[in-house]
């Protein structure tokens, strides 16, 4: 899909096409192993490779919206991301996420952060990544700087 397909959508598909989107990527991110999941496992991998991260997801939910320390790591995650030119979005659902990026939702206590690393070997490209940096891009046209997402039930 173009930007200019993608910019005719109406709201409500172009929600829905991302969050799809957003669900393929995290998939296919999963099978080649190009996932880092947890708040400081992903400021790890921040720290010591920041080139290698293509992608940011956030997730919360009601549970953890008054989390103080979290909207903290939060703050700074976003801070890293716009410094490096990094795409990131927001997801409502941190169950739902857990549930597509882990073998067991059980098994992901902390997927409040998920990255999208890039392989060492560039084999690895995924249409659906570009689209999903395409709305990045259009949402930060309309100062929207961290757009949310709404995953796809099951």
């Amino acid at each position: 899909m173009t930007l200019e397909e993608v910019l005719i959508q109406k709201p409500s598909e172009r929600a829905q096409c991302t969050g799809k989107a957003l669900e393929e990527v995290l998939v296919s991110a999963k099978a080649n192993d190009s996932l880092t999941i947890g708040v400081y496992e992903s400021a790890k991998v921040m720290n010591i490779d920041p080139d290698s991260v293509s992608f940011c997801v956030l997730a919360v939910d009601e549970e953890f919206e008054c989390d103080i320390a979290l909207q903290i790591h939060f703050t700074l995650i976003q801070a890293f991301c716009f410094d490096n030119d990094i795409s990131i979005v927001r997801v409502n659902d941190m169950q739902r996420l857990a549930e597509i990026v882990g073998d067991n939702a059980e098994q992901f206590e902390d997927a409040h952060c998920v990255l999208i690393t890039k392989p060492a070997e560039d084999s690895w490209e995924d249409p659906a990544l570009e689209k999903l940096h395409l709305f990045c891009e259009e949402s930060r046209s309309y100062n929207e700087w961290v757009p949310e997402i709404t995953l796809p039930e099951r």
